[in-house]
């Protein structure tokens, strides 16, 4: 794999430890607040709410980072295009659903990430 394409991967995998570290530990702090423009007392009632959703990106993060360090380049080739397009779909239902700017936070570097790993 190029220099490219891992960097690509390992930003998108480490994009996903923030996104699951501000819904499942700051979704109700000002940090959190911030990053998904929610009121106080919505961020409250939804916490529970976002530390599910906080796992699932864990879980997209943590396929990226085994995909990165996984010993057979076949299966780690097929590791990584697997969860950058679980990254890609995930960021175009939010961008559909919830903010436009999911897409180009979540959708667009997994994209990119897609085309340097199958061109590597």
């Amino acid at each position: 794999m190029t220099v490219v394409a891992f960097v690509l991967v390992a930003a998108v995998a480490l994009l996903h430890v923030y996104i699951m570290l501000l819904e499942m530990l700051w979704w109700d702090t000002p940090r959190g607040q911030k990053a998904f423009n929610l009121a106080p007392d919505f961020a409250r009632s939804t916490k529970v709410l976002a530390i599910n959703q906080g796992l699932y990106n864990g879980f997209l993060a943590a396929g990226l980072i085994w995909g990165l360090v996984h010993p057979d380049p076949a299966l780690a080739w097929q590791i990584k295009i697997f969860f950058l397009t679980c990254v890609a779909v995930a960021g175009i239902v939010g961008g559909a659903t919830s903010s436009r700017k999911i897409v180009f936070v979540q959708t667009v570097p997994a994209v990119l990430a897609i085309l340097a790993v199958v061109l590597a």
